[in-house]
């Protein structure tokens, strides 16, 4: 585990670059939502997990599905970094016959943990797991990152009273609130606020947090759950983007590809983060 909020930092940087050259040699992916969750991932990966990248399905692990699996591109690169399968793979994805498929694939990505893409299931089915591991005594935590999007799908809400109903503290959904979704913000899509309140009348802990504040995030993350008996809720507050200029906050990059002058640019910009 590490637990320096400037490594982990470094560790983001170099995952966002990984992620910018991936995307652009494809070219296909979702960049402004892959730079947006990056520093999320990399906490966890790096800094909370109780995972081992040589033994990828080890029963005690702990579990985190990206319920925004459109987002893949940056799940791939924070394994890939973490030494669950070659960095170098990186350059087939969504090429031919890859493995690196435009969504999580469980079924030949070692580490990931079920394939998603249609919005809505990640927390249903971790809330699935999560019971098991109560009803076997287990220790093993489940972790669930949706966009803020995707909680317009009815199927969350249904999962979240189930996982409170069952006292599911070993649960915790980070939501990554960048306020943008594909074609228009969410508040013009499906006003989603007030967001924590509607997670607290659902029986949830909530704690809000700055979803790029890495040393933020490492001390709510390693200090779960939010109280003993209530499964957890983070509501991650990130800019879509983040932190390349101009890709940030702007809709359009939600499936937009950059170029290589772009991908030159954004790659300056990222050299001057510490």
């Amino acid at each position: 585990m590490i637990n320096d909020p400037k490594q982990l930092t470094q560790i983001a940087t170099e995952n966002r670059r990984q992620n910018l050259l991936m995307l652009m040699n494809a070219p296909l992916g979702h960049i402004g939502g892959d730079l947006s969750v990056t520093d999320i991932l990399t906490t966890l990966y790096f800094g909370v997990l109780n995972i081992d990248p040589a033994f990828p399905d080890k029963p005690d692990r702990d579990r985190l599905i990206l319920s925004k699996g459109h987002c893949a591109g940056a799940l791939y690169v924070t394994l890939a970094e973490r030494g669950f399968f070659p960095v170098e793979d990186l350059s087939t994805w969504v090429k031919p016959n890859s493995r690196l498929n435009g969504h999580p694939n469980r079924n030949k990505v070692p580490g990931v943990e079920t394939n998603t893409g249609a919005l809505g299931h990640g927390l249903p089915i971790g809330a699935g797991a999560a019971k098991a591991a109560k009803m076997d005594g287990a220790t093993w935590k489940v972790f669930v990152i949706t966009g803020d999007g995707e909680l317009q799908e009815g199927s969350n809400w249904e999962a979240a009273m189930f996982a409170a109903h069952n006292k599911l503290d070993n649960l915790t959904i980070i939501v990554d609130r960048n306020h943008l979704q594909q074609g228009d913000t969410t508040e013009n899509t499906v006003d989603l606020e007030p967001l924590a309140d509607k997670w607290r009348s659902f029986g949830w802990a909530v704690r809000e947090v700055d979803g790029h504040n890495i040393a933020e995030m490492l001390d709510v993350f390693q200090n779960l759950p939010v109280q003993s008996g209530s499964p957890s809720c983070i509501i991650a507050h990130t800019h879509k983007g983040h932190p390349v200029s101009f890709i940030t906050d702007q809709v359009g990059w939600h499936h937009r590809v950059p170029k290589q002058e772009e991908v030159e640019k954004a790659l300056l910009e990222l050299e001057d983060i510490e």
